[in-house]
């Protein structure tokens, strides 16, 4: 027993709801396309589960977040599915795929085979029991990947109001959890083994600003360890947690955010992989011309910095899923995927966005003791990454611009005086030369600039940020 389809997209999260509406804006036909999807409900924003779902009053709910709203476009239902004559296969795991064959064999025994095959399996993330530790069956011990993770954690934070939580890491998510639990009343320990929070990205002096924000608002932070055990009662709840410094904290609750798997294991020995996730070219298709890769999974050329990368955001879940179905549709016409990576954060009334990368010489700006700060790095003299805290619409623009440009700095000192004028300045200027230089007290332009592709990349930089900058205001619990 089986079916078949043209395409099948394997996952059901943020890439596979944007790149079913990008096949229907491309002819898509009814019955041509499948979603395959662990999970029971159609594709939904996964940031609102960090945000909006976890607020104590009118919190978000399905349907109010499914995709594609993240990018206002428009909400894509069940019924919305049935319409454009979409297979869903949810609540469904497949345990085998023949990418010779072009077959997948689900746990219910069904083959569904395709022509082509998107990868959309995103990440799971890490398990304490992956680290030696054995509470994840706990009634008070969540994480926070899906919508049922979500929901157990909302139940777990209505049973201890006014109770105390302790959040394990210190990275995206765990900020994010930390300070919708303070929303919530709960008391909150971090605890984490860098030296600072978001220590992939943040600067110390970034870090600090945040930490001391976090800490006006009553989160503790314990640094520089690590958990060595748990308290568990007879009732099978944490009741406190032991650390490897020899400190111990009160808890009644715990949430894990220590980082993510990439879903790959259907396709070791089938599929060429890098990076821990399945390496795609630049139209997103894997060593097998037939499948194609996009979102958390997808290891993929950054035209930017000249390496393969694998990134985890829903900004680069929802444009790969859009790039992969155009290089199907219409591959004589789609370009290489040319993507500026992107990250953003909202939490209390914060704001952040970076673009780049984060490697070499920093150079920090702006009013660290204000609300508008931020941070560029320079690699080998050129500008290859720009944060931006609490800026306007215009700044936010002009930050993805610069950074998309890689101006040569010469002066470190200089760009540091010019601080966010400087990106302002390169956003102002009219496009006729390539090399933008901070050298003294001038910005010098040499040679003719960029070509029209280029100059393409750097308008829809900048409106992406626009949008990003303003989407992020209206839609803040997102």
């Amino acid at each position: 027993m089986g079916r078949a389809f043209v395409y099948v997209i394997l996952g059901g999260g943020v890439a596979a709801g944007y790149a079913a509406l990008e096949f229907t804006k491309r002819g898509l036909s009814p019955g041509e396309l499948c979603i395959i999807s662990e999970e029971p409900v159609v594709p939904y924003e996964r940031p609102a589960l960090s945000k909006g779902f976890l607020l104590p009053e009118d919190p978000a709910r399905l349907p109010s977040f499914h995709t594609c709203v993240g990018a206002n476009e428009e909400r894509l239902t069940p019924k919305w599915y049935n319409e454009h004559g979409i297979e869903l296969v949810l609540g469904t795991q497949v345990k085998s795929a023949d990418l010779r064959r072009k077959t997948l064999l689900t746990a219910m025994g069904e083959t569904i085979s395709y022509k082509i095959l998107i990868i959309a399996t995103g990440a799971q993330a890490l398990k304490l029991e992956e680290f030696g530790l054995n509470a994840s069956d706990c009634d008070n011990v969540c994480y926070l990947r899906d919508l049922a993770n979500a929901t157990r954690l909302v139940d777990v934070m209505k049973s201890c109001p006014g109770g105390n939580a302790v959040v394990i890491g210190g990275g995206y998510l765990g900020m994010e959890c930390a300070a919708s639990l303070v929303i919530n009343k709960i008391t909150v320990t971090m605890v984490f083994p860098e030296a600072h929070c978001m220590a992939r990205l943040f600067t110390p002096k970034i870090a600090s600003y945040y930490e001391d924000y976090y800490t006006s608002k009553g989160v503790k932070f314990v640094k520089e360890t690590v958990l060595s055990s748990f308290d568990i009662d007879s009732d099978g709840k944490v009741t406190g947690v032991n650390l490897r410094d020899g400190s111990w904290l009160p808890a009644d609750m715990v949430v894990v955010g220590i980082g993510i798997r990439p879903n790959t294991s259907l396709f070791e020995g089938q599929l060429t992989l890098e990076k821990g996730g399945i390496k795609v070219n630049g139209q997103m298709q894997s060593s097998n011309s037939s499948v194609y890769a996009v979102g958390d999974v997808a290891a993929f050329p950054v035209q930017l910095f000249g390496e393969i990368r694998r990134l985890e955001h829903v900004d680069l879940a929802r444009k790969s899923a859009r790039h992969a179905v155009a290089a199907i549709m219409d591959p004589n016409k789609t370009e290489d995927f040319d993507y500026l990576p992107f990250f953003y954060s909202r939490v209390f009334t914060l704001s952040w966005q970076f673009y780049g990368d984060c490697v070499g010489d920093v150079v920090h700006f702006g009013d660290f003791l204000g609300n508008t700060f931020g941070a560029y790095w320079v690699n080998k003299g050129q500008l290859v990454g720009s944060f931006l805290e609490g800026g306007t619409k215009e700044e936010v623009e002009a930050i993805a611009k610069a950074t998309r440009l890689k101006p040569t700095i010469e002066d470190l000192a200089e760009l540091e005086r010019r601080g966010l004028g400087f990106a302002l300045t390169i956003c102002r200027t009219p496009p006729p030369s390539q090399t933008l230089e901070v050298s003294g007290s001038s910005i010098v332009i040499e040679k003719p600039l960029y070509a029209w592709h280029a100059t393409a990349g750097v308008i829809v930089a900048a409106s992406v940020a626009a949008f990003a900058y303003w989407y992020g205001r209206k839609r803040r619990r997102w």
